[in-house]
């Protein structure tokens, strides 16, 4: 019943910009925190973006001054602004919506957005 949809991915030249979306339903969007994860082949899957929901974010050092994190509790979603790609970025990206109440954790993830960042 839960459903975390990324969109948005694609080819883009470095330095190019690029938005991803995700939307998210079955769950009350508002108190979940929402991040954004990248993995690359043969990589681990790293966090590059998340926005709690009282609107706090975090990022990834490299990401810094690059993307930017924001959330329409309106619309369920959550984006993922990306300026000044470079190739580095390459990865699929991950969504995930994740709440800690108690002792039981939720972790939801989507099926991740390839974004290619290419000449």
């Amino acid at each position: 019943q839960v459903q975390v949809v990324e969109s948005g991915g694609g080819l883009v030249q470095p330095g190019g910009s690029l938005k991803l979306s995700c939307a998210a339903s079955g769950i009350i969007f508002s108190i979940y925190a929402m991040g954004w994860y990248r993995q690359a082949p043969g990589k681990q899957r790293e966090l590059v973006a998340v926005i709690g929901s009282g609107g706090s974010t975090n990022y990834l050092d490299s990401v810094k001054g690059r993307f930017i994190i924001s959330r329409d509790n309106a619309k369920n979603t959550v984006y993922l602004q990306m300026n000044n790609l470079k190739p580095e970025d390459t990865a699929v990206y991950y969504c995930n919506a994740g709440r800690l109440v108690g002792a039981v954790k939720y972790n939801y993830w989507g099926q991740g957005t390839q974004v290619i960042v290419s000449s």
